[in-house]
């Protein structure tokens, strides 16, 4: 037996290119939020076909954060860019359906500031702490991303008027998910920020 060890080879990482399906899913919902607003506008949240395909629209949109995530986790496609287009589409996609609601009278103002106003806070608190720790997206954030989803999907499509009151019940929901949700965020920040 000799005194020579043997040297341990260098772990390999393997780079993700920035240009996968994951991102291009981000992309393309990016690329919907403006066809959105214009079907919504074209519409005039009066025209049953226009809301109808705005709707389509706006589903189709939405189905691609599920997509994207899920694609990005389970090929190992997680990128840097991924992490801030992700959101950033996905705010801009709520938050350009809720203004136009509220800006058609289909939506009190005070829900789509509250509801801006939590998701921009919660994004501004993820960078305040992104030096100690990750606030990753809880059980209760997954649930208010549906809700508010499906609230804004229902205010979308013609429903004939005894289906269209639930709409401001499922946007209730959405919105007290969405406070209750943002307090939760708020304590797990002032955690990570703790000294320890």
């Amino acid at each position: 037996m000799t005194g020579a060890t043997e040297s341990t080879p260098a772990r390999v990482v393997a780079r993700v290119p920035v240009l996968n399906a994951a991102n291009a899913l981000t992309a393309l919902r990016l690329a919907l939020v403006p066809v959105f607003a214009a079907s919504v506008i074209a519409s005039g949240m009066s025209h049953s076909g226009w809301r109808m395909a705005a709707c389509l629209i706006f589903a189709v949109a939405s189905a691609t954060d599920l997509v994207d995530g899920w694609i990005a986790r389970r090929f190992a496609l997680v990128t840097s860019v991924g992490k801030v287009a992700d959101p950033i589409a996905d705010k801009a996609l709520t938050g350009a359906a809720l203004v136009l609601l509220s800006w058609y009278d289909r939506l009190p103002w005070w829900v789509t500031v509250l509801i801006l106003v939590r998701e921009l806070g919660i994004t501004g608190l993820r960078f305040w702490v992104i030096r100690h720790g990750v606030i990753a997206a809880s059980r209760g954030g997954k649930i208010k991303t549906a809700l508010q989803i499906l609230a804004i999907a229902w205010y979308l499509w013609p429903m004939p008027a005894a289906l269209a009151v639930v709409g401001p019940w499922i946007m209730a929901a959405a919105v007290l998910v969405t406070v209750v949700t943002g307090f939760d965020y708020i304590v797990q920040a002032l955690r990570l920020r703790r000294p320890r």
